[in-house]
């Protein structure tokens, strides 16, 4: 069968060629198209509003491909407000035209749904009407999805738990000490700074980690997370301007780390003490590896944001651990609730109170056990190929 997957965010890439993987395992004459675009990944009505043209070209040249390749299976990977449109678009070209053929009529994938549970909830009637098949990866989706719109489901694990089992079984101590030798990396703990994948993330979410950071003390090194497709540069003045020339003791201290895909963000959180963690898939992959942590997600008009987020908000929560669990397991400091202050005190908190570590971790074996085993690429090509 002819198979094409369309994702546009880092995370989604990963999930994504995993997959691929498992689908030419299951089917030895898979044909596979991968359309990925993460320059098109662009957040919030503005931005958007500013690449629109942008957007619609890249959108254009995705249904000129499709059309070409003209896929058995459709495999939309994330990304919502692009791969809806183009499941909208393929459902009345390629699904409603080829109606009463003798051919099989082509399908169309969701794997790693939209998360309408916490907003956007009416994207359900596009899902219900352009989408065949809808694999998840968060075991509570399963039962939210039936309950509020008797939709199915299937969760297939997730894949996050393959991808840090693959880095542990081929990891080597040799590797690790490579590593640490090549950011100059001291003995003293490692605080993991990731915040996040985007430009706007990283530039509202970095400058009030390292101001905290900077607060708190301590002999502790902070090693950012660097993104792709993000230059040192970038970096270097966010932390000059956040931190400005009267700390240099402090500033020595700072390690970037490069971006060499999600082994380098791997290699860093098995080698943390904590973490400082924009939400994301980020807090999930923090968690499976044990690691206590502070999200933090900063946001322009923070207090209204707030205010607005107990309207339109549909869970008490934004992060995977906490959502999973079902009950808060790592604090969360979203929009209003992200201050320096509100920062360094949980900062605090996750260097040095024994009690609240050891919370943290108990809450993480939870989360553990409601995941389940490792093999979700596998799980959802069995699904998709059929076989």
């Amino acid at each position: 069968m002819k198979y094409f997957l369309i994702a546009g965010e880092a995370s989604g890439d990963l999930h994504a060629r995993h997959l691929m993987d498992a689908i030419r395992a299951k089917d030895a004459e898979a044909e596979i198209y991968y359309w990925y675009r993460p320059d098109l990944a662009y957040m919030g009505f503005i931005s958007v509003a500013m690449h629109l043209p942008e957007i619609l070209r890249g959108m254009q040249e995705c249904k000129k491909s499709i059309s070409e390749f003209m896929p058995d299976r459709l495999i939309l990977v994330d990304y919502p407000g692009f791969n809806l449109k183009i499941a909208a678009w393929f459902h009345k070209v390629f699904v409603e035209g080829r109606r009463g053929e003798t051919t099989a009529v082509p399908q169309v994938v969701y794997y790693i749904p939209p998360k309408i549970w916490a907003w956007k909830e009416g994207r359900i009637v596009q899902i219900k009407k352009y989408v065949d098949s809808i694999l998840s990866i968060l075991p509570f989706e399963v039962k939210w999805y039936a309950g509020k719109h008797d939709c199915h489901v299937d969760y297939v694990g997730n894949p996050t738990l393959d991808e840090i089992s693959m880095f542990r079984n081929s990891l080597q101590a040799q590797e690790i000490e490579a590593w640490r030798n090549s950011l100059a990396l001291r003995n003293a703990p490692v605080v993991a700074l990731l915040p996040g994948s985007r430009r706007q993330e990283i530039e509202r979410n970095l400058p009030m980690m390292l101001k905290a950071a900077c607060a708190v003390g301590g002999d502790y090194q902070y090693v950012i997370a660097s993104a792709p497709n993000m230059h040192k540069d970038f970096y270097e003045t966010i932390i000059s301007s956040a931190l400005g020339d009267g700390n240099g003791d402090f500033r020595k201290r700072i390690v970037l780390a490069p971006c060499q895909g999600s082994r380098s963000s791997f290699m860093l959180l098995d080698s943390a003490y904590a973490a400082l963690v924009t939400s994301g898939t980020a807090t999930l992959e923090t968690a499976i590896f044990g690691v206590p942590q502070v999200v933090c997600y900063a946001m322009a008009f923070g207090k209204v944001v707030s205010w607005l987020r107990k309207i339109v908000l549909k869970v008490p929560y934004v992060s995977l651990v906490n959502l999973i669990v079902g009950r808060e397991v790592v604090p969360e400091l979203v929009a209003g609730e992200m201050t320096q202050e509100s920062v360094e005190r949980n900062l605090r908190n996750v260097l040095v109170d024994e009690t609240f570590r050891r919370n943290q971790k108990q809450g993480y074996e939870t989360m553990m056990q409601l995941l389940g085993e490792p093999g979700a690429p596998e799980k959802a090509a069995h699904k998709i190929v059929g076989k």
